[in-house]
């Protein structure tokens, strides 16, 4: 083995989205930068693959055009040929809930909140009576606990529940609304009232030319969400991307940072930077940033993430219940044991031949981490029962059946939160140009990883 050493201003850990974007950036800032990844490929969970005519996804499926940095880039991304985004059609905003092994259209507003089978009578009058209700005082208050203050319990059963299995595979109980959801906590804090909140932060804020163009619609890309990422990796130049970097290892010194990986030669490489900006998952922290003291570092690789298994289900020939959503969202009361159905060739075209089929269907989470012990027989076994029931399928034929497990799938922002976010801070001020970014900080769904890694690029200048 022989050793080599290089130097650069930045060197990025990871090559998922945030790596990407925080790349793609640092690029048009014309920064001198690396990326390492572990991989052979750029994108983390983010693949699309194509077989038997099918285009199907092999991590998250949609995102949400949640912020201004989303609009930007898929617009610098179109005009440089690099990626053409894809909004959900006409079916995006209609999705359901099962409630007694019926699905029922989930409301859009409060007209339908009041007229939904969903929700009790008793919790039809509370939600009309939530704009007059005090806003809460515990900041550590969980969502489940939240809900039920402002809404009433049939409303976290029927519509919170579920909405927090599709997002955070989660358990309300467990998640604190201050930290995973925090524009609805910002919204009871700051007007008194979800309902009256929403109406008067309507009124009230004048948005910029750029955030009228937020219209937080469902989106995916032309040829699937690997696309993406690969238009950022084209555009961040790959030269600047080193894969298959295996034991990376960060230390601290006088002049930066001393980075250490070793390559797929076998050599061991150093590189010696004034800059580091990880965005892998806090799992991985303690190994690569060893010069952090244990202390603080549990209270980064504490967090939990939750297990799920990702089935993409293809049909040639479609028999089913009618898929003319975004897809069907199950409550944990309801006892199933799948999380939901995603209805891909509802929602955006050419995933699959004309008169076929592309679902999603997922496992697991944090309340059903037993599924994950399945083999895949036994799978195929659950995935067949739960379709041929709920979807009213006659025969379970599929021409498309790929399982993905997901160790790794989704950090939960608990009540430890707080602690995180504030150690991290603490270490970015101690370590002049570390920066801790990815998914354990700063929202886990993809606007926000956009969002973040053009910070954390800007951050550096």
């Amino acid at each position: 083995m022989t050793n080599s050493t290089q130097t650069t201003d930045i060197v990025v850990l990871g090559s998922g989205l945030t790596g990407l974007t925080t790349a793609y950036y640092l690029q048009k800032l014309n920064k001198n930068f690396i990326v390492l990844e572990k991989q052979n490929r750029i994108g983390g969970v983010i693949q699309s693959s194509k077989e038997n005519g099918f285009l199907y996804e092999n991590g998250p499926n949609t995102g949400v055009v949640g912020n201004t940095t989303v609009v930007e880039l898929f617009e610098e991304l179109e005009k440089s040929g690099k990626g053409i985004a894809e909004l959900g059609g006409k079916n995006v905003n209609k999705r359901f809930i099962l409630k007694n092994a019926k699905w029922e259209c989930m409301p859009l507003g409060l007209k339908d909140a009041i007229m939904t089978p969903l929700f009790t009578l008793k919790d039809k009058l509370r939600i009309l009576g939530e704009p007059f209700r005090p806003a809460g005082k515990n900041p550590h208050e969980s969502l489940a606990s939240f809900v039920k203050r402002r809404m009433g319990k049939s409303f976290l059963d029927y519509a919170i529940d579920p909405f927090i299995s599709g997002v955070y595979a989660g358990d309300p109980n467990y998640l604190i609304p201050k930290y995973a959801l925090p524009k609805l906590y910002n919204l009871e804090q700051k007007y008194g009232s979800l309902i009256g909140g929403t109406v008067k932060k309507g009124l009230r804020e004048k948005k910029t030319e750029a955030e009228k163009k937020v219209s937080r619609k469902t989106f995916s890309f032309v040829d699937g969400l690997g696309s993406l990422t690969k238009g950022l990796y084209e555009s961040a130049g790959t030269d600047n991307f080193i894969l298959g970097a295996e034991n990376v290892e960060v230390q601290h010194s006088e002049n930066g940072y001393a980075i250490s990986y070793r390559n797929e030669s076998g050599e061991t490489v150093c590189i010696q930077a004034k800059n580091v900006i990880s965005t892998l998952g806090a799992y991985t922290l303690e190994k690569t940033l060893p010069f952090i003291n244990k202390n603080e570092m549990s209270k980064i690789d504490s967090l939990i993430y939750t297990k799920v298994i990702e089935v993409a289900v293809g049909f040639d020939k479609w028999d089913g219940k009618k898929l003319d959503g975004f897809g069907g969202l199950i409550p944990s009361k309801e006892k199933r044991d799948i999380l939901g159905v995603l209805y891909m060739s509802s929602l955006f075209e050419n995933r699959t031949s004309e008169n076929g089929a592309l679902i999603s269907v997922f496992l697991g989470g944090v309340r059903r981490q037993d599924l994950m012990l399945l083999n895949d027989e036994c799978v195929r076994k659950v995935v067949e029962k739960e379709l041929k029931d709920l979807m009213k399928l006659k025969d379970f034929k599929p021409d498309l059946f790929k399982i993905m497990r997901h160790n790794w799938a989704i950090p939960q922002y608990g009540l430890e939160s707080g602690e995180r976010f504030a150690t991290i801070e603490k270490l970015e001020k101690e370590y002049p140009g570390l920066q801790i970014g990815g998914n354990l900080r700063g929202g886990i769904g993809m606007a926000d990883r956009i969002k973040q890694g053009k910070e954390m690029a800007q951050k550096v200048v």
